[in-house]
């Protein structure tokens, strides 16, 4: 029986597709192996959003080529998408599978629709064979489809999907025990009809997709039945669920996001809903006010900003002035006091002088953020920004985003030390060194719980003392201590 390795990269999204790869591979037959050293097939599911993704793909490829040298390494995922050519001229690569039939992965990696034959064959065993699994209307038909020696490379067009394949990312095993992944993530978008102009992701997973709404149900219901208390809610464009369905009221208006959390309030009985990010003018007053007002949700909003200045916003073609931000947060801080607010915030972009850089700097100082995740522009092939003219030095992007990453931290260590002498509902992660425990509060605050828990339990925590990025603390109910 063949065995195969799996690596996903890049985000939560990216997660979510190796977790629906990895049912198809064992569906087709193949058995997990833990090393890509002992594997018959490597599947490497693949980011793109920066060019240091590109170069983490590339490395793998070869690590795996040169540790297991008759392995067969089949690379699908964003880059696959957006650069076949160039990874199917990688050594060792055996096929090249797209975002736009990532659906049929397995199945070649299983051997069913290729042949074993190499440069100067017919790639193919039949198009009829190909038509047959790729023909349902959502699919990209053969004719779009190309096929290249020296990896077999099977590329279409994105855009002609219009419904969202993944699953739920589980940490259970076969005996239905809880893994070391206490937090799993459930896809329920996918895909995005904004065009930031720096932006490669729509080029790479097509228009903005939906989980139904029953299936939505069914999964957190499956997740809570394997045992887990707190699901992640994920996507590419998470705020955007639904806009592509008919309302559930025959109004003729679309779904919303909001629509989606109610139904998972009522209808499972799931301890706590994460929400992982939903751009800012998605977050409406109903949605405000349904997370403020539900102890099921946790207290935690991450708004993706890019860019305090108004200017590069505009540069950006982001939907949104700061004013508009800043009332959101405003709206949000007022709704939860206690409640995590982040944001993605983007240095070096093209056209970004000391003083619009400042302007950022200076507006995201003045917002009650918790935490930030600081990126360096990364020029992407294709995007509008990538010909924009004033590219930003690449040390002066680098000492920009220690300027955020350290105001993000000083804003951290503020919001940690406002919970000294308090108590915080977490869930517990895993064991650490020393007789601690590892955990998660329910507004996003790492906290290490003295002596030692099991995972995946809901506490309730009182904070000692604080650590240098995170709280000490113990647990009020000690009949969950571990024996």
């Amino acid at each position: 029986m063949s065995a195969y390795f799996l690596e996903n990269f890049g985000c939560r999204a990216t997660q979510a597709d190796g977790a629906a790869l990895e049912q198809q591979l064992a569906a087709q037959g193949l058995v997990r192996s833990e090393t890509a050293g002992t594997a018959d097939v490597v599947v490497l599911n693949t980011c793109t959003v920066t060019a240091a993704a590109d170069q983490d793909a590339r490395a793998a490829i070869r690590r795996a080529h040169r540790e297991n040298p008759t392995a067969k390494i089949l690379v699908t995922g964003c880059y696959a998408q957006r650069a076949p050519a160039e990874v199917a001229a990688l050594p060792g690569v055996t096929w090249v599978v797209g975002n736009s039939h990532k659906h049929l992965a397995a199945e070649v990696a299983a051997g069913k629709l290729f042949s074993e034959n190499r440069a100067g064959d017919s790639p193919i065993q039949s198009a009829t064979a190909l038509d047959a699994v790729s023909s349902p209307a959502n699919f990209v038909p053969l004719e779009t489809v190309q096929l290249s020696a020296p990896a077999f490379t099977l590329i279409g067009d994105i855009f002609a999907h219009t419904e969202l394949i993944a699953a739920p990312v589980f940490a259970a095993d076969d005996s239905g025990e809880i893994g070391g992944r206490t937090r799993p993530n459930l896809k329920v978008q996918d895909g995005c009809d904004n065009r930031c102009s720096f932006c490669i992701i729509p080029s790479v997973r097509g228009q903005s997709r939906s989980m139904k709404l029953d299936r939505g149900i069914a999964e957190a219901n499956a997740l809570v039945a394997a045992g887990y208390k707190e699901i992640v809610l994920s996507g590419i464009n998470l705020g955007r669920w639904g806009r592509d369905f008919e309302s559930l009221n025959g109004s003729g208006a679309p779904q919303r996001f909001e629509q989606l959390l109610r139904a998972l309030l009522e209808h499972t009985d799931i301890a706590k809903i994460r929400i992982s990010s939903v751009e800012p003018m998605d977050w409406s007053d109903e949605l405000i006010a349904l997370v403020a007002g539900s102890p099921r949700i946790c207290k935690h909003a991450h708004l993706p900003l890019q860019s305090g200045s108004d200017a590069i916003l505009r540069r950006m073609h982001r939907k949104y002035r700061p004013w508009h931000y800043a009332e959101k947060i405003r709206k949000i801080r007022e709704a939860m006091p206690d409640a995590a607010i982040g944001a993605d915030v983007m240095v070096g972009f093209p056209g970004e002088t000391d003083e619009l850089f400042e302007q950022s700097r200076s507006f995201i100082e003045q917002l009650p953020f918790t935490y930030l995740h600081v990126f360096t522009y990364s020029s992407r092939p294709g995007t509008p920004s990538a010909a924009m003219p004033d590219q930003v030095p690449v040390q002066i992007a680098r000492e920009r985003n220690r300027v955020l990453r350290d105001l993000a931290a000083d804003k951290n260590r503020r919001f940690r030390e406002s919970f000294v002498g308090r108590s915080l509902e977490v869930i517990t992660l895993q064991t650490g060194g020393d007789g601690w425990t590892e955990a998660l509060s329910d507004n996003f605050l790492k906290v290490r719980l003295a002596r030692r828990h099991e995972p995946n339990q809901m506490l309730t925590a009182n904070v000692t003392d604080m650590g240098d990025n995170d709280l000490l603390a113990a647990a009020m109910d000690e009949a969950a201590v571990a024996v």
